[in-house]
């Protein structure tokens, strides 16, 4: 007798859980240089977002007689709420999050496998909505100004926002500048060496305010590429969502700032917000994203182009969440016109005028 179970399915030894301890692997980096930057309130932000989620799991198993714990997907959408958290934010509002994705998008549509948005991104966007004030607070690392400052600031991305709206011109780094956004004494450092932005240094490396794990690029640039050798992505989603992206913020980036076609920049606008983080942990969620690869690459183009225009042309200053989400709605309506080849399956020869049969 065979047993056929819900998706994802894995043709090889590798298993659900095992799949989901390598994400958590690559996930830990980032997380852990989020608590170092942010300090130990961080650290608790992302325990209370673990653990509701795993207390909710367990309690739903309960009622369903079923251990579902045992797949480690519980850890991997706390862990990413928390990462998505800033480390101010009340620590009810994680929770809330976590019953959110939990039980509301994960189990109400039958549990792993059977969602059919990322519970993690749904459960922070209904927090976000909910409370766009608390979760909209940020600070900057605490070494980029004496250790006991809890210096409040907006992320760079909220900063550019809010500067274009006013009528500001310009690049992103005078913009930035003008802003009087923070930048570390390393940065700093670099840029008088190399001529190289120290905006760009603090978003690559993760010495900006934002969000837990979302502030260094290079950790979790890192993390996304162990996925990919460890086979538990393929690299077509991430590369060609930022691509894209990269290539629209190039050519029609600069025109909210009156700088024209193909005057947009790229290399922030890429490594900071939420970019990295969506690209390589939540648009390749193997349940939420088209199975085959002509579908997830039309995928990864519409995560790209939402992005872009959420953040460019749209009120909020970050648009990665909502863009994956959308997509992910979209994901079925792929699925269904665009299929994978049927393993084995050859193209019959078109019949040659005139033969017959």
């Amino acid at each position: 007798m065979k047993t056929v179970s819900v998706s994802p399915h894995v043709h090889s030894s590798l298993s659900t859980d095992k799949a989901m301890l390598y994400v958590i692997i690559a996930l830990l980096p980032s997380a852990i240089w989020g608590v170092f930057a942010f300090g130990l309130r961080a650290l608790l932000v992302l325990l209370v977002s673990v653990g509701s989620s795993v207390l909710v799991e367990y309690l739903l198993g309960l009622v369903s007689k079923e251990n579902t714990l045992k797949d480690y997907s519980a850890i991997v959408t706390g862990l990413l709420i928390g990462m998505n958290m800033s480390p101010l934010v009340p620590l009810y509002i994680p929770v809330i999050a976590s019953i959110f994705a939990i039980a509301v998008v994960k189990w109400t549509f039958g549990g792993l496998g059977c969602n059919w948005m990322n519970p993690a991104l749904a459960g922070r966007v209904f927090v976000f909505f909910s409370f766009s004030s608390a979760m909209s607070t940020f600070i900057v690392p605490r070494f980029v100004y004496h250790p006991t400052d809890a210096l409040s600031s907006a992320t760079m991305l909220s900063a550019i926002k809010t500067s274009v709206s006013s009528g500001a011109s310009g690049s992103n780094v005078d913009i930035l500048s003008s802003a009087s956004v923070a930048m570390s004494h390393f940065a700093s450092g670099i840029e008088d060496a190399t001529g190289i932005s120290g905006y760009v240094i603090d978003a690559f490396f993760g010495n900006i305010a934002g969000c837990i794990g979302e502030v260094s690029a290079f950790l979790l640039l890192l993390g996304g590429i162990f996925l990919i050798a460890k086979h538990i992505i393929t690299w077509h989603v991430p590369v060609i969502y930022i691509g894209s992206f990269a290539l629209l913020s190039w050519i029609f980036g600069g025109l909210p700032r009156g700088m024209g076609l193909f005057g947009g920049e790229v290399i922030l606008p890429v490594l900071t917000g939420g970019l990295m983080l969506g690209a390589f942990f939540m648009a390749t969620d193997w349940v939420t994203s088209p199975t085959s690869r002509k579908g997830q690459i039309i995928y990864a183009i519409g995560c790209g182009f939402f992005t872009f225009l959420i953040r460019y042309f749209a009120s909020l200053p970050e648009g990665v969440s909502i863009a994956i989400l959308l997509m992910n709605i979209i994901t079925p309506t792929i699925d269904r016109y665009i299929r994978p080849k049927k393993f084995g399956y050859v193209k019959p020869e078109k019949k040659k005028k005139g033969e017959k049969v």
